[in-house]
């Protein structure tokens, strides 16, 4: 007679707080060949080839990142494939989607999709997809890129930084997202309008500030809103930093407009109050705490969808003297997740709250159904977290490749102790991650 007994699981891991989409409960995940099998009770036997009892410790799903500047090919020397995912990892982040620019060449065709993508090969610690570029004259690359992967197309309303990713017009705009419109993809815009930005007038962080106000943010929001709603286009806001944005967002989701936003750990949890050098600069601003107060509450009513790194580092050299002149970028990739916890532990939130806006938000950004998520068939990408560790930041210490950070110096409450990809620990040694596509979500 055959044995139908049921073949133990690969691991099994325990928690009493284990954040799933229904809130936090004592749990045991169950996990065979790279997803979770089963959920079942925190003291219920298993039988599995590893067990991990993680008591006390919190279980949450890997992160993800939607908004991460790998940079290489090209200036590999302010990021590469190697540092970046091995951050995301020790900060508990298991899937990132790298951006099109600052890396040579763009992401803007699928021959330089393909040269990124073999620049990455065989490097990442994490799942990485890609995001492609809309620029002016590459309308026609738009929707082969769609078809070769890429979850959505960038484009930039003013001046990027770097000049081989120029900004579209207004009407670049309107034809990129009419072109996204007519194959159902997605496009994704930093809003700053061009007309309503200055040069700073001197070296000073007011000054810097003053030179890119919320009004530019919100024209350049209300522009996409408006396109976006002629077009039919799905349609992305990128590090909303502005409150004056969240009103304009949020009546164009009232009227059926297909529009989100996002935010960043930088304009949740710093003010421009306190900023005290350049490695504070990033584009748009930190503005004032007020304005901070404003963004938690658009996150708490579901205005901003969720909130992801804007990881965006260059070498040390570019991060001097002053504001006028530094690179403008926040590194923050390994840092998110207890900066976020930290602010959010204040503020009354919980880590169901910080799951949905760093995991479960992203990944449905994206599409990918299968990530970000404590469930039944979701990829075993897990997170064992000390949610009352403490931590001094030193950047010296951190796996970005240049140490570079505002947030050094800073006490932060929460520790990533292990982070599993597909119920394997990431060892840092050996890269196991694998290329995400947006065709992935159809499987």
């Amino acid at each position: 007679m055959r044995d139908h007994a049921p073949q133990p699981y690969d691991l099994v891991i325990r928690s009493r707080r284990v954040v799933t989409p229904d809130g936090e409960r004592p749990l045991a995940v169950a996990v065979r060949d790279g997803k979770i099998a089963e959920l079942r009770p925190y003291d219920e036997p298993s039988a599995a080839r590893e067990t991990v009892d993680l008591g006390d410790l919190a279980l949450l799903p890997g992160l993800v990142d939607t908004h991460v500047h790998v940079n290489e090919p090209g200036r590999t020397h302010w990021e590469g494939f190697a540092s970046a995912t091995s951050a995301a990892a020790a900060g508990g982040v298991t899937s990132i989607v790298d951006m099109p620019l600052n890396s040579l060449p763009p992401t803007v065709n699928v021959p330089a999709l393909e040269i990124k993508r073999k620049a990455a090969e065989g490097q990442c610690h994490v799942d990485v997809g890609f995001w492609g570029g809309a620029v002016p004259g590459n309308l026609a690359d738009l929707g082969p890129l769609h078809e070769a992967g890429v979850f959505g197309v960038k484009c930039f309303l003013s001046p990027s930084g770097v000049d081989e990713f120029p900004a579209l017009d207004p009407a670049g705009l309107r034809d990129a997202l009419a072109e996204v419109a007519s194959f159902g993809g997605l496009l994704i815009a930093h809003a700053e309008d061009p007309g309503s930005l200055t040069e700073p007038l001197g070296p000073t962080y007011p000054e810097f500030l003053r030179s890119r106000t919320q009004d530019a943010e919100r024209r350049a929001v209300e522009q996409v809103i408006e396109l976006a709603a002629r077009t039919g286009a799905r349609a992305h806001i990128v590090h909303v930093s502005a409150a004056a944005c969240v009103e304009p967002l949020r009546r164009a989701q009232r009227d059926g407009v297909r529009i989100s936003a996002e935010t960043c750990p930088h304009y949740l949890t710093l003010a421009a109050e306190e900023v005290s050098g350049p490695a504070y600069k990033c584009c748009p601003p930190i503005r004032e705490a007020a304005n901070r107060d404003a963004l938690w509450q658009a996150l708490a009513d579901g205005v901003l969808m969720g909130v992801v790194s804007d990881h965006s580092p260059s070498t040390p050299d570019l991060k001097v003297p002053d504001f006028a002149q530094a690179w403008g970028g926040i590194s923050s990739l390994q840092l998110g997740l207890p900066v976020m916890w930290t602010a959010a532990l204040s503020r009354g939130y919980g880590l169901a709250d910080v799951v949905r806006w760093m995991a479960e938000g992203p990944a449905g950004l994206v599409g990918l159904p299968y990530k970000g998520a404590i469930s039944v068939g979701a990829d075993a990408d897990l997170v064992a977290f000390d949610p009352a560790a403490e931590f001094t930041v030193d950047v010296a210490e951190l796996r970005h490749r240049n140490p570079v950070s505002p947030y050094h110096g800073r006490t932060l409450t929460g520790v990533v102790r292990t982070t599993w990809l597909r119920g394997t620990p990431i060892d840092f040694t050996t890269p196991r991650g694998r290329f995400l596509s947006s065709k992935d979500g159809q499987r």
